[in-house]
Protein backbone atom coordinates (compact mmCIF):
# COMPACT_ATOMS: atom_id res chain seq x y z
CA UNK A 1 0.00 0.00 0.00
CA UNK A 2 1.43 3.45 -0.98
CA UNK A 3 1.81 6.35 1.64
CA UNK A 4 -1.32 8.27 -0.16
CA UNK A 5 -3.64 4.97 0.20
CA UNK A 6 -2.47 5.00 3.65
CA UNK A 7 -3.28 8.08 4.75
CA UNK A 8 -6.60 8.05 3.13
CA UNK A 9 -7.64 5.23 4.26
CA UNK A 10 -6.61 6.53 8.19
CA UNK A 11 -8.18 9.78 7.24
CA UNK A 12 -11.65 7.55 6.41
CA UNK A 13 -11.02 5.54 9.79
CA UNK A 14 -10.99 8.52 12.52
CA UNK A 15 -13.58 10.56 10.58
CA UNK A 16 -16.23 7.77 11.36
CA UNK A 17 -14.84 7.50 15.01
CA UNK A 18 -12.17 5.05 14.77
CA UNK A 19 -8.98 4.69 16.37
CA UNK A 20 -5.69 4.13 14.40
CA UNK A 21 -2.15 2.87 15.33
CA UNK A 22 0.15 5.06 13.10
CA UNK A 23 3.89 6.31 12.67
CA UNK A 24 5.06 10.16 14.37
CA UNK A 25 7.55 12.28 14.89
CA UNK A 26 9.03 10.49 17.70
CA UNK A 27 7.54 6.91 18.49
CA UNK A 28 4.01 5.06 17.29
CA UNK A 29 1.00 6.38 18.30
CA UNK A 30 -2.56 5.46 19.08
CA UNK A 31 -4.16 7.99 17.23
CA UNK A 32 -7.84 9.32 16.60
CA UNK A 33 -9.87 12.63 15.90
CA UNK A 34 -9.40 15.08 18.30
CA UNK A 35 -12.63 16.36 18.76
CA UNK A 36 -14.68 13.14 18.84
CA UNK A 37 -15.26 12.24 22.69
CA UNK A 38 -16.43 9.24 21.72
CA UNK A 39 -13.45 8.03 20.45
CA UNK A 40 -11.20 9.28 22.99
CA UNK A 41 -12.71 7.67 25.39
CA UNK A 42 -12.17 4.47 22.81
CA UNK A 43 -8.18 5.54 23.36
CA UNK A 44 -8.60 5.60 27.37
CA UNK A 45 -9.94 2.19 27.24
CA UNK A 46 -7.47 0.39 24.96
CA UNK A 47 -4.50 2.09 27.02
CA UNK A 48 -6.70 1.15 30.18
CA UNK A 49 -5.81 4.99 31.29
CA UNK A 50 -7.38 6.95 33.64
CA UNK A 51 -9.24 9.76 31.41
CA UNK A 52 -7.94 12.16 34.44
CA UNK A 53 -4.42 11.77 32.52
CA UNK A 54 -4.38 14.30 29.49
CA UNK A 55 -2.92 13.25 25.93
CA UNK A 56 -1.18 14.92 23.54
CA UNK A 57 -2.28 16.08 20.15
CA UNK A 58 -0.39 16.79 17.19
CA UNK A 59 -1.32 19.16 14.42
CA UNK A 60 0.22 19.96 11.10
CA UNK A 61 0.85 24.06 11.49
CA UNK A 62 0.94 26.90 13.55
CA UNK A 63 -2.58 27.91 11.86
CA UNK A 64 -4.01 25.02 12.60
CA UNK A 65 -2.48 25.01 16.34
CA UNK A 66 -4.86 28.41 17.16
CA UNK A 67 -7.82 27.41 16.24
CA UNK A 68 -7.50 24.89 19.51
CA UNK A 69 -5.63 26.97 21.75
CA UNK A 70 -6.73 30.47 22.82
CA UNK A 71 -3.70 32.96 23.26
CA UNK A 72 -0.84 31.08 22.27
CA UNK A 73 1.79 32.97 24.18
CA UNK A 74 4.20 35.30 22.10
CA UNK A 75 6.89 32.80 24.28
CA UNK A 76 5.77 29.51 22.88
CA UNK A 77 6.23 30.79 18.78
CA UNK A 78 9.79 31.21 19.79
CA UNK A 79 10.17 27.54 22.02
CA UNK A 80 8.81 25.76 19.00
CA UNK A 81 10.30 27.50 16.33
CA UNK A 82 14.15 26.68 17.77
CA UNK A 83 13.26 23.45 19.10
CA UNK A 84 15.46 21.31 17.80
CA UNK A 85 13.56 17.47 18.66
CA UNK A 86 9.89 17.15 18.78
CA UNK A 87 8.33 19.38 21.55
CA UNK A 88 4.95 19.21 23.25
CA UNK A 89 3.79 22.17 24.90
CA UNK A 90 1.10 22.23 27.42
CA UNK A 91 -1.22 25.51 26.61
CA UNK A 92 -3.92 26.98 29.29
CA UNK A 93 -7.18 27.51 27.23
CA UNK A 94 -8.12 24.56 25.08
CA UNK A 95 -10.71 25.31 22.73
CA UNK A 96 -12.77 23.35 20.32
CA UNK A 97 -11.69 19.73 21.46
CA UNK A 98 -13.35 16.88 22.79
CA UNK A 99 -14.38 18.05 27.01
CA UNK A 100 -12.30 14.58 27.71
CA UNK A 101 -9.05 15.14 26.21
CA UNK A 102 -9.11 18.70 27.80
CA UNK A 103 -6.97 18.63 31.45
CA UNK A 104 -9.28 19.55 34.44
CA UNK A 105 -7.41 22.99 34.37
CA UNK A 106 -8.01 23.72 30.76
CA UNK A 107 -4.74 22.49 29.06
CA UNK A 108 -3.96 20.61 26.37
CA UNK A 109 -0.61 18.87 25.18
CA UNK A 110 -0.17 20.24 21.54
CA UNK A 111 2.64 19.26 18.80
CA UNK A 112 3.17 20.65 15.45
CA UNK A 113 4.50 17.71 13.64
CA UNK A 114 7.56 17.95 10.92
CA UNK A 115 7.67 14.49 10.19
CA UNK A 116 6.79 14.11 6.70
CA UNK A 117 3.94 10.89 7.23
CA UNK A 118 1.98 12.64 10.52
CA UNK A 119 2.33 15.90 9.15
CA UNK A 120 0.11 14.94 5.73
CA UNK A 121 -2.02 12.61 8.12
CA UNK A 122 -2.99 15.99 9.88
CA UNK A 123 -3.03 17.98 7.29
CA UNK A 124 -5.40 15.83 5.42
CA UNK A 125 -7.51 15.34 8.16
CA UNK A 126 -7.76 18.83 8.90
CA UNK A 127 -8.00 18.82 13.03
CA UNK A 128 -5.75 17.76 15.50
CA UNK A 129 -4.96 13.69 16.21
CA UNK A 130 -4.72 12.85 19.31
CA UNK A 131 -1.11 11.13 19.64
CA UNK A 132 -0.37 9.13 23.01
CA UNK A 133 2.06 6.42 22.76
CA UNK A 134 1.24 3.12 21.43
CA UNK A 135 1.39 0.60 24.62
CA UNK A 136 -0.45 -0.29 27.42
CA UNK A 137 -0.28 2.50 30.64
CA UNK A 138 2.94 2.00 32.31
CA UNK A 139 4.05 -0.38 29.94
CA UNK A 140 7.03 0.98 27.15
CA UNK A 141 6.28 3.00 24.49
CA UNK A 142 6.89 1.25 20.97
CA UNK A 143 9.37 2.92 19.48
CA UNK A 144 8.64 0.64 15.91
CA UNK A 145 5.93 -1.31 15.00
CA UNK A 146 7.56 -4.15 15.51
CA UNK A 147 7.55 -3.13 19.85
CA UNK A 148 3.76 -2.62 19.57
CA UNK A 149 1.75 -4.94 21.68
CA UNK A 150 -0.54 -7.79 20.23
CA UNK A 151 -3.67 -6.68 22.32
CA UNK A 152 -3.28 -2.55 21.16
CA UNK A 153 -2.90 -4.36 17.22
CA UNK A 154 -6.15 -6.19 18.02
CA UNK A 155 -8.32 -3.23 19.95
CA UNK A 156 -8.04 -0.46 17.21
CA UNK A 157 -9.62 -0.01 14.38
CA UNK A 158 -6.83 0.87 11.62
CA UNK A 159 -2.97 0.19 11.60
CA UNK A 160 -0.80 2.42 9.56
CA UNK A 161 1.23 0.65 7.12
CA UNK A 162 3.67 3.44 6.37
CA UNK A 163 6.97 2.94 8.47
CA UNK A 164 6.26 -0.54 9.60
CA UNK A 165 9.95 -2.05 8.53
CA UNK A 166 12.03 0.79 10.86
CA UNK A 167 13.82 -0.87 13.25
CA UNK A 168 15.73 2.55 14.87
CA UNK A 169 15.22 4.30 18.63
CA UNK A 170 12.83 6.57 18.93
CA UNK A 171 12.03 8.46 22.11
CA UNK A 172 9.42 10.06 23.08
CA UNK A 173 9.35 14.47 22.41
CA UNK A 174 9.98 16.99 25.13
CA UNK A 175 7.24 18.64 27.29
CA UNK A 176 6.95 21.74 28.21
CA UNK A 177 4.75 23.44 29.59
CA UNK A 178 3.69 27.03 28.73
CA UNK A 179 1.68 29.15 30.92
CA UNK A 180 -0.96 32.39 29.14
CA UNK A 181 1.17 34.67 31.78
CA UNK A 182 4.40 33.49 29.72
CA UNK A 183 6.00 31.50 32.71
CA UNK A 184 7.73 28.05 31.49
CA UNK A 185 8.27 24.83 32.67
CA UNK A 186 10.29 21.98 31.79
CA UNK A 187 8.06 18.69 32.29
CA UNK A 188 9.81 16.18 29.99
CA UNK A 189 13.96 16.51 28.47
Amino acid sequence: MNQQDDIRKAVEVMKNGGVILYPTDTVWGIGCDATNAEAVAKVYKIKHRDDSKALICLVDSTVRLQRYVRNVPEVAWQVMELATKPTTVIFDNAANLAPNLIAEDGSIAMRITQEPFSKELCYRFQKPIVSTSANISGEPAAENYKDIDEELLASVDYVCFSRRQEKQPHTPSSIIRIRTNGEIEIIRK
